[in-house]
């Protein structure tokens, strides 16, 4: 397995980003990192004076930019040829590495493949998704920002994608799928939402298909597998992190103001809490129908995330997902073949 980690990417870059490289060689086996970015720094970091020191997992790509966490994409694709995450990208078209692993600047990513128009056969549109933890186990959501312009034919390839990955890397038998709408009845919402339907409805996907759920139904697992376009996944992804971020931190302070012998606990109990539904734990947002396999982790990824992005790279070249993928949109149809316009 071979990974072209973007080490300059992120909020705290390249530290924590090494680190969780150096962590990720030592304990997964047959794993090779390359190490993309500026090679003076990441020798620095890993207090090495050549790259021939460095473990025999790693190796150094060097490249002479940086995309910044809040540049446009446009900018970056233009002007920035030599960044760390278009040099990632290049990697993976010229089949040197299987994956690539960034926590920088997420639309530049995502633009760089879309770029590259490395996408699995009969794929329209790839789909970032994320995992959200829900009061019956994980649940899967996607699109939540590549593509903000979605077409029927492309939520439904979301819906097949989706629920491949939660069958295969979370291993949920037949799991569900839904659109998320903004009320559960037949019929609701606007054209994109009701035509996507329709789709759904005569497709193999039809028996697992469960209808409408909204927003309040995703963190109680009212469906395995929620589809929408990348401009509402995004503020729901958003807007959720959010929320819990509040509703931890207020619940702490409020608990162990009224807890004074059993402060120690408490303590332990929310950080057991806070482990359960932080985003570190489920390791990144695939983009879902690419040749390849792309793990994109939040900004402020720290070395577990990291290392758990990895894990989860791992695992999706082991499963053989993009087959599987292929596979089943091959199924589909042709009364409900999904038009192949851009």
């Amino acid at each position: 397995m071979r990974i072209a980690l973007d080490v300059m990417g992120g909020d705290h870059a390249p530290g924590p980003i090494i680190q969780g490289a150096v962590k990720a060689v030592a304990e997964i086996p047959g794993l090779e990192i390359a190490l993309v970015g500026d090679s003076s720094k990441i020798l620095s970091h890993l207090k090495l004076d050549n790259p021939g020191d460095l473990h025999p997992g790693l190796q150094i790509q060097h490249c002479t930019q940086v995309v910044n966490m809040d540049e446009k994409p446009a900018f970056a694709l233009r002007r920035k040829r030599d960044s760390s995450i278009a040099r990632c990208w290049e990697l993976m078209a010229e089949r040197t590495v299987d994956a690539i692993v960034s926590a920088g600047n997420t639309g530049a990513t995502v633009a760089h493949g879309f770029m590259t128009r490395l996408f699995l056969k009969e794929v329209l549109r790839p789909a970032l998704s994320v995992v959200f933890p829900s009061v019956t186990g994980p649940s899967v959501l996607l699109d939540v920002g590549a593509n903000t312009n979605a077409k029927p034919e492309h939520l439904y390839q979301y819906g097949v994608m989706g629920a491949i990955y939660a069958e295969n890397m979370l291993k949920i038998h037949n799991p569900s799928v839904a659109l998320m709408n903004v009320g559960s009845e037949q019929g609701k919402g606007n054209d994109l939402v009701r035509e996507t339907a329709k789709l759904f409805e005569h497709s193999p996907l039809s028996s697992q298909f469960t209808g409408n759920v909204e927003g309040r139904d995703l963190h109680q697992g009212t469906a395995n597998v929620v589809v929408c376009d990348g401009f509402v996944g995004n503020v729901v992804l958003k807007a959720s992190e959010g929320l819990v971020e509040l509703f931890l931190k207020t619940a702490a302070q409020e608990v162990l103001q009224k807890v004074q012998h059993e402060q120690a606990a408490v303590r332990e109990a929310f950080k057991d809490l806070v482990r359960r539904y932080d985003y570190s734990e489920y390791g990144g947002a695939p983009l879902l129908g690419i040749d390849g396999i792309c793990i994109v982790c939040h900004g402020s990824s720290g070395p577990r995330a990291i290392f758990k992005a990895i894990e989860v790279a791992a695992n999706f070249a082991n499963d053989g997902l993009n087959k599987h993928i292929v596979e089943r949109l091959q199924m589909t149809p042709k009364t409900t073949a999904i038009s192949s316009s851009p």
